[in-house]
Formats: C-alpha cells, structure tokens, sequence
C-alpha cells in the first residue's frame, strides 16, 4: 500500500503501525508516532490498522548542539 511517511510518499506491506516501524528498521520506546494526524500511544500501535492513502508521522529525538 502507499502511505505518506513524514511528508514523503512510501510504499510499503506493514497492516498495523508496529510492522510499519519494524519494517522501516525504527527501533525503541522513545519513538513518538501519529496516524493522520492523530497521536498514536506505543501500547496502541499493534492495534492500529493502516489504509492505503494514510499520513504517518514517525518522530525521534536528536542531539547535538
């Protein structure tokens, strides 16, 4: 399916958000997620089922000065 993965047009396999970062090799609890727009908690995100069109917003900390 094609989703919209922080502004940039991707497709992908992955049903639920947890595969979708599985496969797109993101990793860890510090993650921060949203479906179209919409906050997606880590305890929720097997249970958020993508559709082809979606926006997905993935966010990781930074360091650095």
């Amino acid at each position: 399916m094609k989703l919209l993965i922080n502004g940039q047009a991707r497709q992908v396999s992955s049903g639920t958000l947890d595969k979708l970062l599985s496969e797109l090799e993101y990793e860890g609890d510090w993650l921060a997620t949203a479906l179209n727009g919409e906050l997606v908690r880590a305890v929720e995100r097997s249970q958020c089922r993508l559709t082809d069109g979606d926006r997905v917003e993935i966010l990781t900390p930074r360091q650095g000065g």
